[in-house]
C-alpha cells in the first residue's frame, strides 16, 4: 500500500498541508484522482447519501461534477487530534440552467495508518447567489493558501 503522507497522528501543520492537498485534488475535479486518497473501503455520508469504497466514491463524483458545473472549492482546517480532522468549506458551481450557488459545509474525517481517508462526513448548505457574488474562482492561488475564508 503506498502512504499519502502526511500521516497520522497530525500536527497544526501536517493537518492544513492534509487539507490543502484535498482542495486541490477536488478542484481538479477528476474523481479517479479525488478517489485514490480514500481507503479501498472508505465510508462516506455525504448530505443524504451514505457510499462504501472508492467505485462508490467514483460514481458520487462523477454525478456530482456533472450536475454542479464551473465548481471551484476552498476548505480550511477546523481540528485535529490524532488521525482526525475536522474541516469547514465552501464551494460555488452553476446548475444546468445556470444559477449559481454556494455550498457552506462541515467535513470530519478520519484516516488509517498509511494517511488514506478511512471516513468522511460532510454536511452541506446550498445559497443561491447572483453571479456578481462569486468569489470563488478556480483553484485557490498560492498568495491566498492558509488565509481564512469569509462565513458569507
Amino acid at each position: 500500500m503506498t502512504a499519502r503522507p502526511p500521516l497520522p497522528p497530525f500536527t497544526r501543520e501536517t493537518a492544513a498541508l492534509k487539507v490543502q492537498a484535498a482542495e486541490d485534488a477536488w478542484n481538479t475535479r477528476d474523481p479517479h484522482r479525488v478517489a485514490l486518497a480514500y481507503t479501498r473501503d472508505s465510508v462516506w455520508r455525504n448530505r443524504d447519501t451514505f457510499l462504501t469504497g472508492r467505485a462508490a466514491i467514483v460514481e458520487f463524483l462523477t454525478r456530482k461534477w456533472q450536475r454542479e458545473r464551473d465548481y471551484a472549492l476552498r476548505k480550511e482546517l477546523w481540528a485535529w487530534e490524532g488521525n482526525r480532522i475536522a474541516v469547514r468549506f465552501q464551494y460555488e458551481s452553476r446548475d444546468a440552467e445556470g444559477r449559481w450557488w454556494r455550498s457552506y459545509g462541515n467535513e470530519l474525517w478520519e484516516f488509517d495508518e498509511h494517511g488514506l481517508m478511512a471516513r468522511r462526513e460532510a454536511s452541506i448548505d446550498d445559497v443561491p447567489i447572483e453571479e456578481g457574488e462569486r468569489r470563488i474562482r478556480g483553484p485557490r492561488p498560492e498568495t491566498e493558501r492558509g488565509r481564512p475564508f469569509p462565513l458569507q
